[in-house]
């Protein structure tokens, strides 16, 4: 199934609404598992570059590979100013980079859209020995009403809504095929804090989201300008979520 296109016309309000990942997760890969300055990573359906412009504060090198070009063109402009990054026409499957070229693989909110068997393929060609890879997700906390009250509203409006994170569970079964059911799992707290614009945009960033023009448009508008007035405290609103990571070699 071709997926490139899901996030066409989405690219915006991703860039505005989408959180980065835990520092804490980031400041864990370049104290435990290896990660440099030195280190080559290939960022795998990298969107607008939100986690690759966590990488290159820390200074590695970074291949965004995305095959969206409303996505890949907004990663060249938000970081045009890190000569370290270099955006790249690709997908999990051809990501057009050398053999044995990364010390690293991220993929970061879009494992749940690969073809899992091809991926594994393509990652196993340019990693180079002993390199690792990390499948990172944001994930809202659903003990948390917001969360349940955000579902329920993307379950009546979007015809296209399967779960948070693509449908992907924990310790989903594609992540276990990947990595032969040999890898960790780490979770980091990482709540994400909105004012009304920034929340509006993170909702109309899923690919499962209407979009302006769609049937009942306005109505799933106006759930969502409701969902934040209920839940803000002085124009900010808190959403409980962890940044959950699986990392393996393969």
């Amino acid at each position: 199934m071709d997926n490139t296109h899901n996030f066409t016309g989405y690219a915006t309000d991703y860039t505005l609404g989408r959180p980065a990942y835990a520092n804490e997760f980031i400041d864990n890969l370049y104290s435990k598992y290896g990660f440099s300055k030195e280190s080559i990573i290939a960022d795998i359906g990298s969107g607008t570059g939100k986690l690759a412009k966590q990488l290159l504060d820390k200074g590695s090198f970074v291949y965004g590979v995305e095959p969206n070009d409303d996505m890949r063109n907004i990663s060249i402009k938000e970081l045009a100013q890190y000569n370290k990054y270099l955006a790249i026409n690709g997908t999990a499957t051809e990501t057009s980079l050398k053999s044995n070229s990364v010390d690293f693989i991220t993929s970061a909110q879009a494992f749940h859209w690969f073809n899992i068997l091809e991926f594994k393929k393509e990652s196993s060609r340019i990693l180079r020995k002993d390199g690792m890879v990390f499948l990172i997700w944001n994930i809202r906390d659903m003990s948390s009403e917001i969360n349940q009250q955000s579902f329920e509203i993307y379950s009546k409006y979007c015809p296209n809504f399967k779960g948070f994170g693509g449908g992907i569970k924990e310790h989903d079964v594609r992540i276990k095929q990947f990595f032969d059911d040999k890898y960790e799992y780490n979770e980091y707290d990482n709540p994400i804090y909105y004012g009304e614009n920034k929340f509006i945009s993170r909702n109309l960033s899923g690919s499962y989201s209407l979009k302006v023009g769609d049937m009942h448009y306005e109505e799933y508008l106006n759930a969502l300008h409701n969902l934040f007035k209920k839940y803000s405290n002085k124009d900010i609103l808190v959403m409980p979520n962890k940044t959950s990571v699986y990392f393996g070699k393969i």
